[in-house]
Order: C-alpha cells, then sequence, then structure tokens
C-alpha cells in the first residue's frame, strides 16, 4: 500500500543542513569572508563579522566539526583528567566545583570537555592512548600524585598540560595553577594557636600530594617541629580522616584542636571524636581546608581554610589555551583565606 499524496500524515522531505554558502548569501559577503569568521574571525571587519553572526542566527547554520578538524588540525576539546579511583568524582566535591567550573570556563571559547578517570594502571594507560591519539587538544590534570606515569607520558608526546596543584617531579615543565597551600596553614595554625589551643594535632593529605607536602609545611611554620604523636597521615576521603583522628587520639589523648588537611576529612574526624565522646569545639577545636559545601552542612560548621576553585578553573583554562596558542608553561599560585564557623 502507498501513501496518497494528500494524506496529512506524510513525512515531509527533511530541509537540507544550511552551509557556508547559504550563510555567505544570507550575509552579502563572500564564502571565504564566513570561512575566516568561523576559524578565529582573523581579517574579518566589525561590519562583516556582525552580519556573519547574524547570518548563522537566521539560518541555523551549525559547523561541521571534523571538517573544520581537518583543516585546523583542532580537536575543539579537552580532557579533564581525575588522577583518582571513580568513587572519588563523587564522594569530594572539589572534584565537582572544579568539573563544572573548567566545563563553563571552556564553553566560552566553544570547547568541549571530555571527562577521562585515570586512578588505577590499567585507566592511566587507556586515558594515556586516548589523550595521544588527537581526540583532544590539552588535558587538565587534577589530583596528580608523584611519580604520576601520564603524565610523565603527556609531556614526553609534547601534548599541552595544566595540573591542579603543584606538579610534584614537574615543577619546571608543566603549568600548574595552586592555591597557597602553605600559606592556608599557616593561618590555620596561627588562629588555633591565638584562640589558646596548646595541643595542637595535625591529619596530613597524602605525603605524595603537593597539599600533603605544603600544608604540613605550612603547620610546622608557625608551631615548630611537631611531635609525631601529633602528626596522622590521611587520604582525602571521610573515613581516612576517621581513622587518622582515631590514630591522633590514641597516641596524644590530651590534644585540644586538630588541623585537619581537607573538608571531607574533617567531617570523618568530627565523627571520631563524637565516637569517643569529645564535643566539637568544647573539647577539641577542629579547623579543615577547602571550604566545600561540606563546611557549611558538616555540624558543628566547619572552620577552614577557603580554596578559590572558581579563579583556579579559569586559570588552569587560561593556561591551557595558552599552550596550544604556543605559549610557553606557566605557574599561577592563588592566595586562601581563613573562614572561622562553629568548629573552632
Amino acid at each position: 500500500m502507498t501513501v496518497s499524496d494528500h494524506n496529512p500524515t506524510r513525512r515531509r522531505a527533511a530541509r537540507p543542513r544550511p552551509t557556508i554558502d547559504d550563510v555567505a548569501a544570507v550575509a552579502g559577503v563572500s564564502r571565504g569572508t564566513v570561512s575566516r569568521f568561523l576559524n578565529g574571525g582573523h581579517n574579518v571587519s566589525g561590519t562583516a563579522a556582525e552580519a556573519v553572526g547574524k547570518a548563522i542566527r537566521k539560518t541555523g547554520y551549525v559547523a561541521n566539526q571534523h571538517a573544520r578538524s581537518l583543516v585546523t588540525q583542532r580537536a575543539r576539546s579537552v580532557a579533564f583528567v581525575l588522577s583518582e579511583p571513580q568513587e572519588r568524582l563523587f564522594e569530594d566535591p572539589n572534584f565537582n566545583v572544579l568539573l563544572h567550573s573548567c566545563t563553563r570556563a571552556l564553553a566560552t571559547h566553544d570547547l568541549a570537555l571530555v571527562l577521562a578517570i585515570a586512578g588505577e594502571e590499567e585507566d592511566r594507560r587507556r586515558v594515556g592512548r586516548y589523550l595521544t591519539s588527537g581526540h583532544v587538544d590539552g588535558a587538565l590534570i587534577v589530583s596528580s600524585h608523584l611519580g604520576n606515569p601520564l603524565l610523565s607520558e603527556l609531556v614526553g608526546r609534547g601534548i599541552p598540560v595544566v595540573a591542579c596543584g603543584k606538579p610534584l617531579g614537574h615543577e619546571r615543565d608543566v603549568a600548574y595553577v595552586a592555591a597557597d597551600d602553605r600559606d592556608g596553614a599557616r593561618q590555620m595554625a596561627e588562629y588555633l594557636r591565638s584562640a589558646g589551643h596548646r595541643r595542637i594535632g595535625i591529619v596530613t593529605g597524602p605525603p605524595d600530594t603537593p597539599g600533603g607536602i605544603d600544608r604540613l609545611a605550612g603547620f610546622r611554620d608557625v608551631l615548630g617541629e611537631i611531635e609525631p604523636a601529633l602528626i596522622a597521615h590521611g587520604d582525602y576521603t571521610h573515613s581516612g580522616g576517621e581513622t587518622a583522628m582515631a590514630c591522633l587520639l590514641d597516641q596524644a589523648p590530651d590534644l585540644d584542636a586538630v588541623f585537619v588537611a581537607s573538608d571531607l576529612m574533617a567531617t570523618g574526624a568530627i565523627d571520631a571524636l563524637r565516637h569517643a565522646g569529645r564535643r566539637v569545639p568544647e573539647d577539641v577545636a577542629v579547623g579543615g581546608f577547602d571550604d566545600s559545601s561540606i563546611a557549611l552542612t558538616a555540624r558543628p560548621r566547619l572552620t577552614t581554610i577557603r580554596q578559590p576553585f572558581a579563579r583556579i578553573s579559569a586559570e588552569m583554562v587560561r593556561l591551557l589555551l595558552g599552550q596550544i596558542e604556543g605559549e610557553t608553561p606557566a605557574a599561577v599560585i592563588l592566595p586562601t583565606d581563613l573562614v572561622v564557623r562553629d568548629s573552632a
């Protein structure tokens, strides 16, 4: 059975996609002018650019990114590489803030962001093959640990890379954006000491991360050499903070304050203190680091060190785009601020 030409349900023929020639005709300019506009606007007058922009909106033209990539040798996408197990993306709110902010910053340049998880050796090999095969123009590396083979591979292959935090072992050849971890730790140590606390412990981050190293160093800058009983190492997770705090209570049951090197670990430390019958802040004051969303939902609300995550993301994108255009790697260190709430 055939469908009658008069049948109202007959499907209409698909309209052909608008082309560069269609845009040029509507704008009243040459095809070459439209092409130059789409590839960065070089040698296109303001009047012509305005006309082409209006014509694109009127015709509904969408650039063929595959064809553009063949001409420009650009993928028009950037990788966001998290060097942690996948579950950390959902547990730690800092990663989501960075991911969201980087996506928005790249969108203003019409660049897509590809999320890659590289927390295990097999994942790193797979992600390394993907990143070095021309699928992206560069990579934003988040939470890199000392000796990360993926970072070394990308540097060796000449892939533009920007790290979030100091890239240990690659400080001279990899661009990075970091909060001033050491000064932030100084601020917290000074605050706890000024509040009258004398037995101040610390839960550090992993010792193979820049935060794990620099936040402990800043703490020591203020309080001097710390006795081993007042130091416990964590892993930036809630359970890690809980375990480290329990360890501190066993080693130094008379401590009256603790600086925990991330908000997520600090909530675990508060749980450990509560289970041990210690009140926060009456018995033990607790200070965190990050000023993440967790700092406000914690009970009590966390006194913490604020990292400027929006600025960190914007600077990471800026440095990466500069490298893609041929600039040399650079570093940006951003200040941190003490935020006083209820926990200390």
